[in-house]
């Protein structure tokens, strides 16, 4: 017997492929749109201008395919960090993480970050959306529309919620199928101390003051369904929607302040092409700042000093840098137990103080031992879970900078995790949580006993987080969307000071979101089109 299915999917593969190839082998001159980046939001960029079949759209990607199975096997998303498929970025050596330099991945390829990534889909705390929109000054990014707009794009594959999930929409998204018995042990240890848990983390959940669940995840079939994968995959197709893999964006072109083609380098040679509507950068919080001050539009004074002339001074461009900052706390098991799906299949939000309306502090569990570079020498169990937990809204702030004037030299990248003393106090807290919850009786038919840190107090305590901390790979916030003289683009994701120049991915967030990202940065990719397809009467 034939499968449909599979026999419709390959009929499909070998027609986008046929007409990717047609639409790249000669480049028009000009497009209606540029989109810088197939990740999370340029993904769904893309393909909302797209499927107006008048409109000819250019998606220019870094990477390439997606077409791997350590992309679309969600128990091999470790192997990515460090592949082609990440950017490899370096923090520069921190002091207040006793000289350590933190690697800060970010995908590379179609999808973005959403093909390397854990696969969780987490929305964000109503108290985001709500302060976008008091520093937009723009109520149509409070959290009562953008949870419209979740509703729209989900197909949610769990117990049927009106109120909060939304059926048929491009984005499948499911509970972690057939979890861990640990991750059920950690909704019963959040039950023990006081935390309440939900049928699923994105809907009451993280409108109060948050709680425990099984999380929401990217997977389709026992396989990862990244943005791209959702959004853009089945568009390929089309006749208007070009996308170029192995193109690094150098710098946007201007005539006069108006933004109108983006050089870039593809199969060695440097190339120009224009764009008669706009152009949109999706290129993420390290990448768009570096094309914006390539471009001429950053702090005057950093231009300055690698000899880049000054179009529009922005004095935030690059500042502002935010991530989520994880100190694991790790557990010996029992008995072996085999991680499934992803290893992370129960979230936790909570605060770190009983008067706060909101939460403050993230946990996703992680069913095998996850240690930092340096606390991997206090010794790591050969079987066991680690509560990677951190700070979901850090008050440390860092910032990029240029180290040349050539658009292939890489940023310097200031993130400052824990140079905020407030950082240390709420990190303290988060430990002090997660050895709560570790050591909780729900987990002891599970674990032999606690690995690291254990019960230090003090100085010594402090040396454990400073050795431990590293990062959720969430960096965001350096291209801000807000109206005071560090912001970069209003309301509309407009760069301000030039025209026909757009932001949309993590780095217009003014503060980064409670939780894992790349829900957030689909709707940012959604209001950013919106907002496009009004303008321009689309």
């Amino acid at each position: 017997m034939i499968d449909i299915s599979s026999s419709e999917e390959h009929d499909f593969s070998t027609r986008a492929r046929d007409n990717q190839a047609r639409l790249t082998a000669t480049l028009r001159h000009c497009y209606d749109f540029v989109v810088c980046r197939a990740g999370a939001s340029g993904s769904v960029v893309a393909r909302r201008l797209a499927e107006n079949p008048e409109v000819q759209v250019l998606l220019l990607e870094a990477g390439g395919s997606d077409e791997a199975e350590a992309v679309l096997d969600p128990a091999l998303w470790p192997t990515n960090l460090g592949s082609e498929r990440d950017w490899s970025f370096q923090a520069e050596p921190n002091p207040h993480l006793n000289g350590r330099q933190l690697p800060l991945s970010m995908g590379k390829g179609l999808g973005g970050g959403s093909s390397i990534n854990v696969m969780v889909w987490a929305r964000g705390h109503r108290s985001d959306w709500d302060l976008f929109a008091e520093e937009a000054g723009d109520a149509s990014w409070g959290y009562d529309n953008v949870l419209d707009i979740y509703r729209r794009i989900e197909n949610w594959q769990g117990a049927p919620d009106p109120q909060y999930r939304g059926r048929g929409g491009p984005v499948w998204v499911e509970p972690a199928a057939d979890p861990s018995p640990i991750a059920h042990a950690l909704l019963d240890a959040a039950g023990e101390i006081g935390i309440p848990s939900f049928a699923h983390p994105n809907g009451r959940m993280m409108e109060g003051q948050g709680g425990a669940a099984i999380s929401d995840m990217l997977v389709r079939d026992g396989r990862r369904h990244s943005l791209y994968r959702a959004y853009l995959r089945p568009w390929l197709d089309c006749p208007n929607l070009t996308v170029l893999t192995g193109a690094l964006v150098h710098r946007v072109v201007f005539d006069g302040r108006r933004a109108v083609g983006v050089k870039f380098l593809h199969a060695g040679q440097v190339t120009t092409v224009g764009a008669s509507f706009e152009i949109v950068l999706s290129l993420g919080a390290i990448q768009t700042p570096k094309v914006l001050m390539h471009s001429g539009i950053g702090d005057s004074a950093e231009l300055g000093r690698h000899g880049i002339p000054v179009l529009q001074h922005l004095a935030g461009v690059g500042r502002n840098f935010q991530d989520h900052v994880s100190f694991g706390c790790t557990w010996e098991s029992a008995e072996p137990i085999a991680p499934r799906s992803s290893g992370s299949e129960a979230t936790l939000y909570w605060k770190s103080r009983p008067d706060l309306d909101a939460p403050d502090l993230l946990f996703c569990q992680v069913e095998f031992p996850v240690p930092s570079d340096r606390t991997a020498a206090r010794g790591v169990p050969a079987h066991g879970w680690t509560m990677f937990a951190g700070l979901a809204q850090p008050a440390s702030r860092g910032r990029l900078r240029l180290q040349s004037a050539d658009p292939s030299a890489t940023m310097a990248v200031e993130a400052d995790f824990l140079s905020d003393p407030a950082d240390m106090t709420t990190t303290r807290a988060c430990v002090a949580l997660c050895r709560a919850l570790g050591n909780a009786p729900a987990f002891r038919p599970f674990v032999r006993g606690e690995a690291m840190p254990g019960d230090l107090k003090g100085d010594a305590l402090d040396l454990y987080i400073r050795d431990a901390a590293v990062t959720y790979w969430h960096q965001s916030c350096t291209a801000k969307m807000e109206r005071d003289a560090m912001s970069v683009v209003d309301a509309t994701l407009k760069v301000y000071g030039v025209d026909g120049l757009r932001v949309a991915d993590g780095s217009v967030m003014p503060r980064v979101t409670t939780g894992n990202t790349q829900a957030p940065c689909a709707i940012i990719g959604e209001r950013a089109a919106e907002m496009i397809q009004k303008e321009h009467g689309l």
